[in-house]
């Protein structure tokens, strides 16, 4: 009875893991007004390597006193023009302008601005970028939404008209520049927005000169500030290709010296644009759109250098990092994909010349140096992606050429990681190089994440801040390898126990991995965390053996609903500005706006499944399985017979990873990432299995000393020892007799493989003996 409940109760227990993992959630305090007025200042292109006393000492003394942070500049098109950021900023969600956009880059046409009455002003064309934005983008944007939240609003430049003009197109209060005295302007509604003018061009000069203009323009702001006000300063755009990170800095009561950050980033020092305009409301305490904005009020917090100078150091070196990481991503999993696509074809012939014959005839063996090569670059490639994410430890970003630090980083940390492997007591065993790749990934990722995940942020294995994605947690490929590695070390521990304690581990393992991943204050990611619960249901019920029948399958479908389901009720029942994602698209599906998300999830996936080099990766993973593998020449189906807990947690893997990737919105690029752990490690315990397949034992002499069954040195067995040992069993006439394979499943066979279906366990750790011909050979031909 008990064993026919234990399924229903390790499904109860990784669904009570997962839900608590994912409903409890850090506190983020409901914003209060701090300001009776809130003035934007919008700078296009305006970078924090723009800002010293000496070009711009108004901002710097600004600086000094307020809270300062990186801004994302996303829009709803790349790169964000400035006319889509003085877009977005008024929006308070991400928008574009209308119009032709050659090669990528920006609109040839201006923004037409009328006055005709001398109060306020007119934008023509305002009606059909609304249209635009809400029938063309996928994004529900309604331009205008910020000042549509306001009494009245003041513009001051043409930039700033087209964040402050409403959705019909009218500016209340328009200057096309800063009066001779600004104060009964600036004062004669709650919010201003002013356009301080644009830094661009890659000449230093030329950009210090229009920085020192956009200062001079700040100082008049300032001095005619109204009283108890809040002034938000921001680099609102880009100015040029590739997108960079600019400035945002607040000073005002309630924001003293700190970092600037919002629930929307959940990253000290990283806000979005899209978070600019909820935070002016809610610093005037009026009432949010919550349906129309999709960024969070932003807040200051401290732990700041009292130095200004070292304080802006680190804002410019992410900057410099997240630059640097595009370029190399790129070609950085475009060369891993290369690389292991050729370690697969080098695989193929070993694989079919790997199972030994116990006749006197067939072909050669692979010589045992191959081999042994084959297996090192097999643990290198695993460990490439786990390298790499280590790499950033290292500030190779801040060197000349870029590029070539990293793969130097790169290749010293895979090289050292491969030794540490070979080296590893265990690592003759069929399972020992398995078990310590994925105990070392796991380590790196879940390290990372449980110190605030510092090495994804901006790191080529991890998410740039540029991208607008994410800012905090577990990445997409930090995701995939977690994935794979925790539920290859909880296959791996199930395997050196006894069976009915098996699933027990797999849980344990991965039920810690499933809190890691969705726990708001660690990984932040729920998809995965629900993704990863299937798994590891899937892993539980088949790592005692068996397949991954329909209805195992359905109570891994079961518990992966039950922690959505679980979740969606603790979520949906908050606050709306305490939501998480999840929360928000159950309510958007019902007010009839939840088509929108699904929309962007999919055209996510497509572009993902298209461009993303990880999904070679993928694929070509997914080829060597199945068409190499998996056939009876293979050896993994007799990795699978005789190590049932890693064909759980390989099966699992593949649930999970799965999942996560097409319910986050990037399709095979999870399972691409798993995958590069994966797949290389189940191609050498393959070779291993295949290699012990002929193992055989030989009946010893009876003479003292002599145990049986040793190989002589330099035979078919004395290149590599297989962990194995025979033992004399007394009264028996001195005939050895395998000891149990901790590894093996309960109950499996001790002798040979006789073609009865069942795998031979204890072959796989028996010493290896030559074959001997004849009739007094005691070998019995592998089935």
């Amino acid at each position: 009875m008990l064993r026919k409940l234990t399924p229903v109760l390790l499904t109860l227990v990784v669904v009570a893991l997962g839900i608590t993992a994912l409903a409890a959630r850090p506190d983020d305090g409901a914003p209060e007004r701090s300001a009776d007025f809130v003035v934007l200042a919008g700078a296009a292109g305006l970078r924090w390597e723009d800002v010293d006393p000496q070009t711009t000492p108004t901002l710097w003394r600004m600086a000094e006193q307020g809270s300062i942070g990186s801004l994302s500049v996303r829009s709803a098109h790349r790169p964000t023009c400035p006319v889509d950021g003085w877009l977005t900023l008024g929006a308070g969600n991400f928008a574009a302008w209308n119009g032709s956009r050659p090669g990528g880059g920006c609109p040839a046409t201006g923004v037409t601005v009328e006055q005709p009455d001398g109060i306020g002003a007119n934008l023509p064309d305002q009606e059909s970028v609304v249209a635009y934005n809400q029938d063309r983008l996928s994004w529900g944007t309604t331009p205008g939404a910020l000042s549509e939240s306001v009494r009245c609003s003041v513009a001051v430049g043409p930039g700033a008209a087209v964040a402050a003009a409403r959705p019909f197109g009218r500016v209340d209060r328009y200057a096309p520049v800063l009066p001779a005295d600004p104060a009964k302007l600036l004062g004669s509604c709650v919010l201003s927005i002013v356009d301080l003018g644009t830094v661009d061009g890659a000449d230093p000069t030329n950009r210090a000169a229009q920085a020192r203009q956009v200062d001079a323009q700040l100082a008049r702001v300032l001095a005619a500030r109204p009283p108890h006000s809040l002034v938000l300063v921001a680099g609102v755009s880009d100015t040029d290709t590739p997108s960079r990170l600019h400035v945002a800095v607040a000073d005002g009561p309630g924001w003293g010296r700190g970092w600037l950050t919002s629930p929307s980033t959940a990253r000290e020092g990283y806000l979005q644009l899209v978070d600019l305009a909820p935070t002016a409301l809610a610093a005037l305490g009026r009432p949010m759109p919550e349906r129309l904005f999709v960024g969070r009020p932003a807040m200051s917090v401290g732990d700041r250098p009292d130095d200004l100078r070292a304080a802006i150091d680190a804002p410019a070196d992410a900057d410099r990092e997240a630059a640097a990481q595009r370029r190399v991503a790129g070609w950085f999993f475009t060369l891993l994909a290369a690389a292991q696509v050729a370690l697969a074809v080098a695989v193929l012939p070993l694989l079919r010349r790997a199972r030994r014959h116990a006749g006197p005839h067939g072909p050669e063996p692979v010589s045992r140096r191959v081999v042994a090569a084959v297996e090192l670059l097999l643990i290198a490639a695993a460990l490439a992606v786990p390298a790499a994410l280590l790499a950033d430890a290292v500030p190779w970003w801040r060197g000349s050429h870029a590029g070539w630090w990293f793969a130097s980083v790169t290749a010293l940390l895979t090289v050292g990681g491969t030794a540490a492997v070979r080296f590893t007591p265990g690592h003759e065993r069929t399972l020992g190089p398995l078990g310590a790749v994925a105990a070392l990934a796991t380590l790196v990722v879940g390290v990372d994440v449980l110190t605030g995940s510092r090495l994804q942020l901006n790191g080529v294995i991890g998410y740039s801040a540029l991208e607008g994605g994410r800012y905090a947690g577990l990445g997409t490929v930090g995701l995939g390898v977690f994935i794979a590695g925790s539920l290859l070390c909880g296959g791996w521990l199930a395997q050196r126990v006894r069976r009915a304690w098996r699933p027990m581990v797999m849980v344990a393992v991965g039920g810690a991995a499933v809190v890691i991943v969705g726990s708001p204050y660690l990984g932040a990611d729920s998809i995965g965390a629900i993704a990863l619960t299937a798994g590891v249901s899937v892993a539980a019920a088949i790592c005692t053996g068996g397949w991954l029948t329909v209805s195992r399958l359905a109570w891994a479908t079961m518990a992966g609903l039950a922690v959505t389901i679980g979740f969606a009720v603790v979520d949906v029942g908050r606050p709306e500005a305490e939501r998480g994602s999840l929360g928000r698209f159950l309510a958007a599906l019902g007010d009839g706006t939840g088509g929108l998300t699904v929309h962007r999830s999919s055209t996510a996936n497509f572009q993902t499944l298209v461009n993303s080099p990880l999904t070679v990766l993928a694929l070509a993973g997914a080829a060597l399985v199945w068409f190499a593998l998996l056939q009876p020449w293979g050896g993994l189906m007799r990795l699978f017979g005789i190590y049932p807990a890693i064909r759980a947690a390989m099966a699992g893997t593949g649930v999970a990873a799965g999942l996560g990737g097409v319910l986050s919105g990037s399709a095979l690029d999870v399972a691409g990432a798993a995958g590069a752990l994966v797949v290389p490690m189940a191609a050498l315990a393959a070779l291993r299995v295949l290699d012990h397949s002929t193992d055989r034992t030989q009946p010893g002499s009876g003479r003292p000393g002599d145990e049986g069954g040793s190989a002589p040195p330099g035979g078919p067995g004395g290149d590599r020892p297989s962990g194995g040992r025979a033992a004399a069993v007394p009264g028996a006439g001195g005939a050895a007799r395998p000891e149990p394979d901790p590894e093996a499943p309960e109950g499996a066979p001790v002798g040979p493989d006789r073609g009865t279906g069942a795998p031979d366990a204890a072959a796989d750790r028996a010493p290896r003996v030559p074959a001997q011909p004849g009739p007094a050979s005691t070998e019995v031909p592998a089935g």
